[in-house]
């Protein structure tokens, strides 16, 4: 195990560092020692995605009392007399017994519409010494005064007056505020982190006094113009005050107040900080059978939960036409009982604002999810412990992707990126689904994203070129398939020398200048190739090394650049293969009238140095050595011994799966030690009964020769020459006569001594 962990080590160790960068780089991003608007930008549109891809439910709780089209074609424009909407009033709620009614408008101005304030002016000017004038329009207060109609309306009712906040320069305050939710003396001491506001347009005084209560429906749009939180609670001077749909919430609970909760735990929380921060917690509501907590965010806000697309075919709430509602169209079963919420989807009323789900959503339909919101006690929030939730997934992510992927494949890569990817997507949904938990993924995604193109850039850039390098270095001297196999792994290969194991193969033409002087030039052109062609084919069909050609010669050698345990046995079969070789393309030459090709094959097997030599000028991936120069000299003297195949005893010990004939000890020029020699008949079981039984006829021959036991000798080698004519044979038949004629010294070893290359 510490052997492969080293070897990955020293394989992937840079692509592991650039993971290593790349995850501090996140994590300095999470912790804020990075600038990253952008970051935030797209974790804002995840969470923006979030709440696109969830299926709106209608929400029969909550009615939208819509001063639509419709109802202005029938109405009359906006605004409305006061008397019109004091009936409205009064239908939603004596008539339908709504539990709350929120007005998301200002009614700021007095209403003159009835001609009431003219006729005052008259009384008190004009006519004014015409007593009985006045008291015949004191006697028409009543019906005439249409704000004091729509007191009367709301007095004793859950009706919730909407106003606006302002700190636009030259702004004033207009208008009357409700009671405030609480005053800064409430606080003892302690700052809130809080929206604060100069100046407001509140409604007429009378109007305000006789609703239940009122709220501010300020909008606090992010960066990029959409609404994704609204705050809960305002200050205006030294008072607090709370929010449209905190205050109609409230009201259709039968809440009577809010108040901020505290964290007190001093030893988390210094005073300073008590003092400075708040350390504000949530808004709790005075609601029955326990209080209702209201978790908020920066600036005393909440995220609005976002339950559709917004408008009549949003799906989430029911938009009513207020002159149904007015005139008592709409089913008591559709209505009755139902939080309504006065506004406007007219585009030239202004009340259409950006928001993730849409672009152009109802004002009016912001505070209807946020009251749902309230009343179902289900809110999305930014936990405190967002930003080390985000730090662990990017460690984690480091540490997967960053050493699995330099190890894998690119398919496997992908499929490991997307896992990934998709499962902090899923997890992270999951979250904020049944959780509640708004969570950051952008880091995250960005850090999956980030190590999968450097692995794969690291793959095509860096990678292709040591890949390109070693089919440059080696595509001329092995087969396509081993450069390949080395490419997967470029820095395990490389030109430079080293003494390794080998097995090195000289093969040659017998009769070459013969065969060169009967065939026209361009004959013997496409005779060596197709002979050259052939023979490299085997060569690099059995993994092997093709050095280079001399002439009519070849030389190739197994075992490197690629390691092959077996390549002495690999050198055997394609020397094998090589003879068979010979016979095909001898049947291809007689149909030519070319003449017969015959080939002399020499295999050795030692220690050698491999790897790049030769001059400034010119080099070669090639091998030197004493076992090379041995196997050049094997196969010189093939031709000897009447044979194709020549190999010295250590590639014979190499490659035991093989029948081999021994044919001598010889010495050859350059080597005082003799070396046994052998012939490879056949891949062992694959030599016939008759052919064993020859064979060891031929090594009982042999030790007879070497025992100078004469007549014994030539008695089985004659036998066997008459049986299958063999150069072979013939040879130690001549030597035996020769012996005979010259016995050997007395001190002779049996070995033959060459004196020429």
């Amino acid at each position: 195990m510490l052997r492969r962990l080293r070897q990955a080590g020293a394989k992937y160790w840079a692509r592991w560092l650039l993971a290593l960068v790349l995850t501090a780089v996140a994590a300095a991003q999470v912790t804020a020692y990075l600038p990253g608007q952008w970051v935030g930008r797209l974790d804002l549109f995840f969470y923006d995605l979030r709440m696109r891809v969830v299926k709106p439910v209608l929400d029969p709780r909550i009615v939208i009392v819509d001063i639509d089209e419709k109802s202005i074609a029938e109405v009359g424009r906006w605004p409305w007399s006061r008397d019109v909407v004091a009936q409205l009033v009064r239908q939603m709620t004596q008539g339908y017994l709504s539990p709350a009614v929120g007005f998301d408008v200002v009614f700021a101005e007095p209403d003159t519409s009835s001609g009431y304030s003219r006729l005052e002016q008259l009384a008190h000017g004009e006519l004014k010494d015409v007593p009985q004038f006045g008291r015949q329009l004191q006697g028409l207060k009543s019906e005439m005064d249409y704000d004091a109609r729509l007191a009367a309306a709301l007095q004793g009712q859950p009706v919730v007056m909407g106003y606006n906040l302002s700190n636009e320069a030259g702004a004033i305050a207009k208008g009357q505020l409700p009671d405030p939710a609480f005053t800064v003396a409430d606080l003892g001491g302690r700052r809130l982190d809080v929206t604060r506001w100069r100046a407001y347009g509140a409604n007429l005084p009378q109007l305000q006094q006789a609703a239940r209560s009122g709220g501010f429906f300020n909008p606090l749009p992010d960066d990029d113009g959409l609404i994704r939180a609204v705050p809960l609670v305002a200050q205006v001077g030294e008072n607090f005050y709370e929010s449209l749909a905190l205050a109609t919430a409230r009201v259709a609970l039968r809440g009577r107040q809010i108040k901020p909760v505290f964290l007190h735990d001093d030893a988390l929380l210094s005073q300073q900080q008590l003092r400075d921060y708040g350390a504000l917690e949530a808004i709790a509501m005075d609601v029955k059978p326990e209080p209702l907590f209201i978790p908020v965010e920066r600036h005393l806000t909440t995220l609005v939960t976002y339950r559709g697309h917004g408008g009549p075919a949003g799906g989430a709430f029911r938009y009513v036409p207020a002159v149904d509602v007015l005139k008592g169209r709409v089913p008591h079963q559709d209505l009755d009982g139902r939080v309504m919420l006065v506004g406007t989807t007219v585009p030239g009323l202004n009340d259409l604002r950006a928001t993730p789900v849409s672009p152009v959503y109802p004002g009016v339909e912001v505070h209807a999810n946020l009251i749902a919101s309230i009343i179902d006690g289900d809110f999305k929030q930014r936990p405190e412990f967002a930003v080390g939730y985000d730090l662990v997934q990017v460690l984690l992510i480091g540490l997967v992707l960053g050493v699995l992927l330099p190890m894998l494949g690119p398919l496997w890569s992908i499929v490991l990126t997307v896992a990934v990817g998709g499962g902090l997507g899923a997890f992270n949904f999951w979250l904020y689904d049944a959780g509640g938990l708004v969570l950051p993924l952008a880091t995250a995604l960005l850090l999956v994203a980030a190590l999968f193109i450097s692995n794969l850039g690291w793959g095509y850039l860096f990678e292709y070129r040591n890949r390109r390098a070693i089919v440059n270095l080696f595509g001329e001297y092995v087969a396509p398939e081993l450069v390949a196999e080395m490419a997967a792994n470029p820095a395990s290969y490389n030109m430079e020398g080293e003494i390794r194991e080998l097995t090195v193969m000289f093969s040659d033409v017998r009769g070459f200048t013969t065969i060169s002087e009967s065939l026209q030039p361009n004959e013997l052109r496409e005779y060596i190739n197709a002979y050259l062609t052939a023979m490299s084919e085997d060569i690099r069909g059995n993994r092997g090394t093709l050095d280079k050609y001399i002439g009519d010669a070849v030389m190739a050698f197994w075992g490197a650049p690629l390691d092959l345990p077996d390549h002495a046995a690999r050198a055997v079969t394609t020397a094998l293969q090589m003879q068979q070789t010979t016979v095909l393309l001898n049947q291809q030459f007689a149909l030519r009238n070319w003449p017969p090709l015959k080939i002399g094959i020499g295999l050795n097997t030692g220690s050698m140095r491999v790897g790049d030599m030769g001059s400034k000028i010119r080099r070669a991936y090639t091998v030197m050595g004493d076992a090379v120069n041995l196997s050049s000299r094997l196969e010189s003297i093939t031709k000897v011994y009447g044979v194709g195949v020549l190999v010295g005893q250590a590639t014979r010990d190499a490659a035991p799966g093989f029948v081999y004939r021994e044919l001598d000890r010889v010495r050859v020029k350059g080597k005082n030690e003799p070396v046994p020699i052998f012939e490879p008949l056949a891949a062992e079981g694959e030599l016939d009964a008759d052919a064993g039984a020859d064979l060891a006829q031929w090594h009982t021959a042999l030790a007879l020769v070497r025992a100078q036991q004469w007549d014994e000798a030539q008695r089985i080698i004659d036998e066997l020459h008459r049986k299958s004519p063999h150069g072979l044979y013939w040879l130690y038949l001549e030597r035996i006569a020769h012996f005979r004629s010259a016995p050997p010294p007395p001190d002779w070893d049996g070995v033959t001594t060459f004196d020429t290359k």
